[in-house]
């Protein structure tokens, strides 16, 4: 899943400099849990917990709603003319909330410590929760969910839970596929959703028979701690399980969310806004804390431990499936390198704008983002990524805060997600809490303190757009 983290999940992840104040601490209750494992042995009747947590649901619905209606502009407002790859429009916009009585411009002329102290930081740029924290899990949008049943009969329904952001804000589905190895074929997908009813039709004769093999793994649904066999899981029925292209649609990604399976207790453990899989060969750090240096590594510590919210003990009980690494996890890793980036038109060999193709304000844009905006420190050409870890260390502007069951504290180092086809893969961050390109664009104005002027803002978005 969440390859981490991670959201695709792609973020815009810079270097600060100056030391800042060492934050507030959290409160004591919040420092450790109980324990750091889940329970194996379970006491309550199957049908008590379905009756139990259906009748839970709505008002943790409700009270997620309400935490992104006060934090957010959910509306579709779609940018004039701009799509995605494949035609899904782009939403335009800042669509985080600001303070009452402030404007953008005067939070970025205040300090990290006054917005603090007068708690003006937009309550949009504080950590995501997941829609329910406690809980946590995999969870699905709609139309995946809706897809899955058309094609495979396999429902990845969850009874005590929905999905929370709109569909207009999330990435086009199904989405395009590119691979580096046959760039004169364009979109292979032929706008299907890749799944384990068509891949072989879809690519027999273009892929050899390892990346073939290893397509079908990444295809095929294994037990996981939401979705499997025993009464132990939040699917009405038993569940074959998920795939690992459940979440990365198409080698992309659908927004899935999760926890990150390697933090405890329970509300300091991330939200992942899953990342794309495109251009994964040129990366070099894996998994939610960046730990995995290969995506072999990777793959097979997913299914070992990922799929188990990062509890090994319980895998067992519920189907673990461990892949063999020279055959098995060698050919899944061998198909996801394959990859690619959507194409950029305006792009040159060195991934930067063709004078003769981009616009001048698309230029200007270059201009800040390799200057004022600092944005290239972490994001170099041509993938726009340093395969390094940064800590933004957003927390010198809000005192720690529990928000529906998730401390809004730090975060901790980040990787630097490429920006290669970055308006593809919204929502952004590794938590997914910035919605749009302009909410990333003021995000990081305010964390960096470069102090962009609005035509600025908007020149750097197109830029954005561009790559």
């Amino acid at each position: 899943m969440a390859l981490t983290a991670v959201a695709g999940a792609v973020s815009l992840t810079f270097a600060y400099a100056q030391q800042p104040p060492p934050p507030s601490a959290p409160p004591p209750s919040a420092q450790r849990g109980a324990t750091s494992y889940m329970p194996v042995d379970i006491k309550e009747p199957f049908a008590t917990t379905l009756a139990r947590m259906k009748a839970a649901q709505p008002e943790i619905q409700r009270r997620h709603a309400n935490l992104l209606a006060e934090r957010y502009d959910l509306a579709n407002k779609a940018a004039q003319g701009v799509t995605m790859t494949r035609g899904k429009p782009v939403q335009e916009g800042v669509r985080a909330k600001l303070p009452g009585g402030t404007s953008w411009d005067q939070l970025a002329n205040m300090s990290p410590t006054e917005i603090r102290d007068r708690n003006l930081f937009p309550k949009g740029f504080l950590p995501l929760p997941h829609p329910n924290q406690a809980e946590g899990g995999m969870l699905f949008p709609k139309f995946e969910i809706e897809e899955l049943k058309k094609q495979e009969a396999r429902d990845l329904t969850r009874f005590d839970l929905e999905f929370d952001l709109p569909d207009h804000l999330l990435p086009e589905f199904p989405a395009p596929i590119f691979l580096t190895t046959r760039p004169d074929l364009g979109d292979v997908s032929q706008g299907k959703l890749l799944t384990i009813d068509n891949y072989y039709e879809l690519f027999n004769g273009i892929l050899n028979p390892k990346q073939i093999e290893g397509l079908r793994l990444l295809l095929t649904p294994f037990p996981q701690q939401q979705f499997n066999q025993t009464e132990d899981r939040r699917s009405e029925r038993p569940s074959r399980g998920v795939a690992c292209f459940d979440c990365h649609a198409n080698g992309h990604t659908n927004a899935s969310t999760h926890l990150v399976g390697d933090i405890r207790p329970q509300e300091h453990r991330h939200r992942i806004d899953t990342p794309p899989l495109r251009g994964v060969n040129i990366q070099r750090l894996f998994g939610s804390q960046r730990a995995l240096k290969t995506v072999e590594d990777f793959t097979e510590f997913e299914q070992r431990a990922a799929y188990f919210d990062g509890d090994p003990v319980i895998a067992t009980k519920k189907g673990v499936n461990i892949l063999e690494r020279g055959s098995q996890v060698h050919f899944m890793a061998e198909f996801q390198e394959l990859l690619d980036f959507p194409p950029a038109p305006k792009l040159n060999v060195l991934g930067r704008l063709d004078p003769a193709r981009a616009t001048p304000a698309e230029m200007r844009g270059q201009e800040i983002f390799f200057g004022k905006g600092q944005c290239s420190v972490c994001h170099a050409p041509p993938y726009y990524t340093d395969n390094l870890m940064h800590n933004l260390q957003a927390e010198r502007f809000y005192k720690p805060v529990m928000v529906n069951g998730r401390l809004a504290s730090a975060d901790g180092p980040i990787k630097t997600f490429p920006l290669r086809g970055i308006k593809d893969s919204p929502p952004y961050l590794h938590d997914g809490r910035l919605l749009t390109l302009e909410d990333t664009v003021e995000f990081f104005n305010l964390v960096l303190g470069t102090k962009l002027t609005t035509p600025e803002k908007q020149d750097l978005v197109l830029f954005l757009r561009a790559l």
